[in-house]
This record gives structure tokens, C-alpha cells and sequence, in this order.
């Protein structure tokens, strides 16, 4: 079985979801930070709303932006 946990519905027991509690914290977690990255691109980067016309100039314009994501990211990890 794999474990799998978006979020903790009502009457379903946290171990009935997965086999414990440190892996739906785990989980959890990860799960936001993914939600928090993409939030990251939406709002500063651009990716709300693609203007460029076709399916390349698309894929262009979401590589630019994680690009950009993750230079800024690694920049403000290197300054710490």
C-alpha cells in the first residue's frame, strides 16, 4: 500500500489514511511547499496568465519563468 494523503477529511482517522502520523506530517508538508512554489510563480513570476500564442512559445514562457524561480531562489539561499 501506498501512502497517500491530500488533506484530513472529517471522521476519516489520520492512521486509516496512512501508517502514521510522522508520514502525514511528512506528506502534509511536502504538499505545501509544492502549493507554495507554484503560488511563487503565479504571483511573481508571471505564470497566472500566459499572453504568448502556440503550444512552444507556451512551453518558452513556463521554462523562462522556473528559470527565473529558481535563480532567485538559489540566490536567496546563497545570501543566507
Amino acid at each position: 500500500m501506498k501512502d497517500m494523503a491530500f488533506h484530513k477529511k472529517c471522521g476519516i482517522k489520520i492512521e486509516d489514511m496512512v501508517k502514521s502520523r510522522w508520514v502525514y506530517r511528512r506528506l502534509r508538508n511536502f504538499r505545501a511547499g509544492i502549493e507554495a512554489g507554484v503560488s511563487c510563480l503565479k504571483r511573481a513570476f508571471g505564470l497566472d496568465r500566459c499572453t504568448w500564442r502556440g503550444l512552444n512559445h507556451f512551453k518558452t514562457y513556463v521554462w523562462s519563468s522556473v528559470v527565473a524561480y529558481n535563480l532567485a531562489l538559489f540566490a536567496r539561499l546563497k545570501s543566507n
